[in-house]
Formats: C-alpha cells, sequence, structure tokens
C-alpha cells in the first residue's frame, strides 16, 4: 500500500512512540517479552543483494561458535521497509534481533531509539576502517547505532552483441550515451517493450545522476532547514535528459520500480541497465540469473559530461540490533561475524564494496571491479537530512520520476517535489 504524505511525516515520530507502547504493553507474549534470552537469532536482510553463499556462511559460523543455537535469515523487500519496520521493531514479540537497513533510511532509526548503541564496540567491529560516510549516516548525536554492511556504486551493463550490431563504440560522454540508448532502442523493435535503456518510472535512483551530473541537487541545507532543489535550472537540465530517455529509450513500465533487473535483462528486453557491482553476481548465477549470457556481457562507469564518470547514487545498507532484542550478546556475535574479513570477502567476491576500506582490493580487478572502483569515484549520497526517510516513505521521488515518465511538465512537478519534500525535511 502506497504510504501518503501524511503518514510519511510521522514515521520518526512514530517509532519513537510505537517502541514507548511496546515497551509498556502487557499480556502474554512469551520470553522474548518477559527479557529472557532465547536460543534463536533471526536476522533481517534485505532483497537478494547479500549472495546465498554470504547467508549460508554467517548461518553456519554463527551456529558452530554457539552451540545450541539457531540463526534464521529472513528475506524483506525493499518495497515498504520502513513501514515493517516501524511495525516490527515497536514489538519485543515481534522484534527480528539484527536488520539490514539502507543508509539512507539509516538516520531516521537512529534518531528514534529503535537500535542499540554499538559505540563501545565499534573498536572491534572495524573501527577507523569501517567505510566513514556509512558510520555518518548510522550516527547521531555522537553514538553509533548503525554499522556499515556493504557499499555499491551504480555502473552500466550493457550487450556487447546488441553495441556491435548497432555500430556502437562504450559511450564516453553523457551526450554519446543518450544517443546510444536511443539507437538501441529503436534497432531493436521487437519485443515492444525492449530498453536501450531500462528506466522504469519510479527509478529515481539511477535518474538522479543526471541531475547531478548537470550540477543540481535533490535538497540543500539552508541554516536550520532544508529547501528542495530540483526546481533549480541546473536541476531541471538534468530531469529533461531523464524524460528523453524514458520517451526514446526505455521501453520499462512507466510506474514500474527497479526491482529484479535480472528478469528483462534475461529475458533479452533490454541493451543497458544501471546497476549496482552486485548484479553481476545476480546475473551470473544459474538460478537467479542467465549465466550463459554473461560471456556477451559488458560494463562501464555512467559517463558525465566532461567526460569522466557521472555522479551516482552510493547505495548500500547498514546493520543495526534491535533495542527490543532480548538476545543483545548473541545479536553482537551476529553482527561481528558480519563485519568478518572472511564473511566481507565473499560479498566483495559478488561485487559488493567492503564495509572495510582495507578490503577493497577484494573486489579484484577485472572489469567489473575496474568498473566499480571509477563508478565509486563520483558517488554521492543522499541529502545527509534525519527527515530523508521519511521523504522515501512518503515516495516523493518515485511519485515526481513517475510523473515524468508519463510526460508531465517537467518544472511544474519539480516545484511540487521540492514542496513535499520540505514538508518532510523540515
Amino acid at each position: 500500500m502506497r504510504t501518503t504524505t501524511r503518514q510519511a511525516l510521522a514515521l520518526a515520530t512514530a517509532v519513537t512512540m510505537a517502541l514507548a507502547l511496546g515497551a509498556c504493553g502487557s499480556g502474554d507474549d512469551g520470553d522474548k517479552k518477559s527479557g529472557s534470552s532465547s536460543t534463536e537469532i533471526r536476522v533481517w536482510l534485505n532483497g537478494t543483494d547479500t549472495p546465498q553463499e554470504a547467508r549460508d556462511y554467517l548461518k553456519k559460523t554463527f551456529e558452530d561458535e554457539n552451540p545450541g543455537t539457531t540463526l534464521t535469515v529472513e528475506e524483506q523487500q525493499w518495497e515498504g521497509l520502513v513501514e515493517r519496520l516501524t511495525t516490527a521493531l515497536s514489538s519485543e514479540a515481534e522484534t527480528p534481533d539484527v536488520v539490514e537497513v539502507g543508509n539512507t533510511q539509516a538516520a531516521t532509526f537512529t534518531t528514534a531509539g529503535a537500535f542499540t548503541d554499538l559505540t563501545d564496540q565499534l573498536g572491534d567491529l572495524g573501527g577507523d576502517d569501517l567505510l566513514p560516510g556509512f558510520v555518518a549516516a548510522g550516527t547521531a548525536d555522537g553514538a553509533t547505532y548503525a554499522v556499515p554492511y556493504y557499499a555499491g556504486s551504480k555502473y552500466v551493463f550493457y550487450r556487447r552483441d546488441l553495441f556491435e550490431k548497432s555500430g556502437l563504440e562504450v559511450p564516453t560522454t553523457t551526450e554519446e550515451f543518450v544517443d546510444a540508448a536511443i539507437k538501441l532502442k529503436k534497432d531493436n523493435p521487437k519485443p515492444a517493450n525492449f530498453s536501450g535503456f531500462w528506466l522504469p518510472g519510479q527509478d529515481w535512483r539511477n535518474g538522479v545522476s543526471f541531475v547531478w551530473n548537470d550540477g543540481g541537487d535533490l535538497a540543500v541545507e539552508d541554516g536550520d532547514t532544508w529547501a528542495g532543489a530540483l526546481s533549480s535550472p541546473e536541476s531541471l537540465e538534468g530531469l529533461a535528459t531523464v524524460q528523453t530517455l524514458f520517451e526514446q529509450a526505455s521501453g520499462a513500465a512507466k510506474d514500474g520500480n527497479e526491482t529484479d533487473p535480472q528478469v528483462p535483462f534475461c529475458n533479452n528486453e533490454m541493451a543497458m541497465m544501471s546497476a549496482p557491482g552486485w548484479m553481476g553476481g545476480v546475473l551470473g548465477d544459474a538460478e537467479a540469473g542467465c549465466p550463459d549470457l554473461m560471456e556477451k556481457v559488458g560494463v562501464f562507469a555512467l559517463p558525465g559530461n566532461d567526460g569522466s564518470p557521472a555522479p551516482v547514487l552510493l547505495g548500500g545498507s547498514n546493520i543495526a540490533i534491535a533495542a527490543q532484542s532480548p538476545d543483545q550478546d548473541l545479536a553482537e556475535k551476529a553482527v561481528a561475524i558480519m563485519l568478518s574479513d572472511d564473511y566481507q570477502a565473499i560479498l566483495a567476491a559478488n561485487g559488493l564494496t567492503p564495509a572495510k576500506v582495507s578490503l577493497a582490493s577484494q573486489l579484484g580487478d577485472d572489469e567489473f571491479a575496474q568498473a566499480t572502483i571509477a563508478a565509486a569515484s563520483n558517488a554521492k549520497l543522499t541529502p545527509a537530512a534525519a527527515g530523508w526517510a521519511s521523504v522515501e516513505g512518503a515516495r516523493i521521488m518515485e511519485d515526481l520520476f513517475v510523473g515524468i515518465a508519463n510526460g508531465g511538465d517537467v518544472a511544474e512537478l519539480a516545484a511540487a517535489a521540492d514542496k513535499a519534500m520540505e514538508e518532510q525535511l523540515n
């Protein structure tokens, strides 16, 4: 169900209030409610980003090191995650013990008391070696509540064979990229939904690259408040490029999201897509992807106007321990395994940037690793505002981009999005 602006505005407050109500509630909710420890740890991981190899390693290592315990990984969808976390973290009976949260969502929960303070454990978990931007995302009032899990800069996966068929070289500027995307769409009329560049209507996380590329921004801090910046001339120029891609290069659903891009890619429905590095592991997986197609797949960093890599959203996640988990010690042990060198090496082998700076070399030196490094060289984060998760919860950016995809007036849509963002951020 879509979250309304009114609901999203109250998300951070709702977490705090729900936690308080959960702590004061009564009733027979079993051992967790009474605060006694159980032998099962529940870990929420989101989407398919964490490879199965890592999940298996976590479970086996944890259970071997803690005889008599069970670790259960519960996969959550990114869609609607903020609302599910708000509900689950407020109940001792229902709360997971360890949760993955998007780096752009962490601030809302760290400021609401939903997570355990890990400041004293930070040194043992990696200390200064941890990705600093992700430590900052999980820190509030000088205390760290959510630690880095992995990062992933987006870059372009493309079909070498379709480029060759259209007589195209890898583009080196934004203009060349847009022209190539349009040509690939024209040169492949079947299926009708074929994309030269796959860009579903809700996919603002890829679309924002073009805003940043032209010098625009989502929102900027103005004294003690935040101001929407999508109506600036620079942002509007970038949004106009996005509309061109929607109208002339993408065959994706104009109200669709970017979930599971490997499906249309493996169905030969696109020539290019922008995705985090771990998508290479998904495409190469025999069950989830199309390994036979991988020999035709190449990668490159999205080019900017000046030929350097364009700014891309530095995606990724933090991990945290639920404040209401009665199994704090065991939960800490699970987090320690997830930040261990061996576990992080598994993530790196699957294209995810490790949580520790010193492990970056684990990404390798192949084409995929080089694209990751190039993309990361100009990566950016969403505005560092405590209320940004409320912006995401209200789906302001999704509504903006769907409106643009459907041919709406870019300036009018941007102005409305700025106003809606300011209501959430301030």
